[in-house]
């Protein structure tokens, strides 16, 4: 299913009937990354899924995909299939532009799950580091990608999840550079949600893998705390693909916690 913003195409899929579960895939992904529990969701949910600009079968935007941008698209496509409130999760950099949309769109948002996420902003070394990715994006988009995402993985998990990461890096290799540089420009550039996190009334989940190197534990439950009404899933044998690399843990404990805010048996 496609839709025009700003006369570019974004595409989306909904499946199922009833309450509404919002899922954004992260930097690199797109939305078939949540195939799997769009399909186990869907027994007693309805599921959005949305490539985020430049992403899956979106065109690319503009030079920077900003969180603003993409919570503008995520509100543009829940307001053409007519859903006036939903669940939003999403993993990584589907995660800010989660946060973003619910600080606007509160009132339409009845749930947050942040999926390896956070609500910091980029230090300023990580900025640089964004800056230095986006320069060997231009050199090699390849060879990026290649060492890119096996080091999202727990090395424990990495020879049993070749096939996934194979696969992970082919949908990749479809982004063009623009596409990649918007998005790393973008997660740069946005700002910390601090703030709202310790302001909202929004119950939040918080996943997060014992063995990411990108968002550590101990920096993480320090925002784990700010919400009224906040939930953590740590994950032994995970690093930032917890979605794949412990779904029998993950996939249950999403459905659980939509269950429980939508007040469903």
């Amino acid at each position: 299913m496609k839709l025009n913003y700003q006369n570019k195409k974004v595409s989306y899929f909904e499946q199922g009937k009833g309450n509404t579960i919002v899922l954004l895939h992260g930097f690199l992904e797109n939305k078939t990354m949540w195939n799997a529990f769009a399909e186990e969701l869907t027994s007693a949910f309805h599921v959005v899924t949305i490539d985020l600009p430049g992403h899956g079968e979106s065109d690319n935007i503009g030079a920077v995909h900003g969180m603003g941008l993409m919570s503008d698209i995520i509100n543009t496509v829940l307001n053409a299939l007519e859903v006036k409130e939903a669940i939003v999760a999403g993993h990584s950099m589907g995660g800010y532009a989660a946060l973003a949309y619910a600080s606007v769109f509160s009132h339409q948002t009845r749930g947050l799950v942040l999926f390896h996420s956070h609500a910091s902003e980029d230090t300023p070394e990580a900025k640089r580091n964004r800056d230095r990715t986006a320069e060997l994006v231009q050199e090699s988009r390849q060879q990026f990608i290649s060492r890119f995402i096996p080091d999202l993985f727990a090395e424990e998990n990495r020879e049993r999840l070749s096939e996934e990461i194979e696969k992970l890096k082919e949908q990749a290799q479809s982004l063009s550079k623009e596409a990649i540089i918007s998005a790393l420009k973008g997660m740069r550039n946005r700002k910390e949600m601090h703030t709202f996190l310790k302001n909202t009334t929004l119950p939040v989940l918080f996943i997060a893998g014992k063995q990411d190197v990108r968002i550590p534990v101990q920096d993480l439950l320090q925002q784990v705390a700010l919400p009224a009404h906040s939930e953590l899933l740590l994950l032994e044998h995970s690093a930032h693909m917890g979605w794949i690399e412990q779904q029998e843990i993950t996939l249950p404990a999403l459905k659980h916690f939509a269950k429980r805010i939508y007040n469903l048996k």
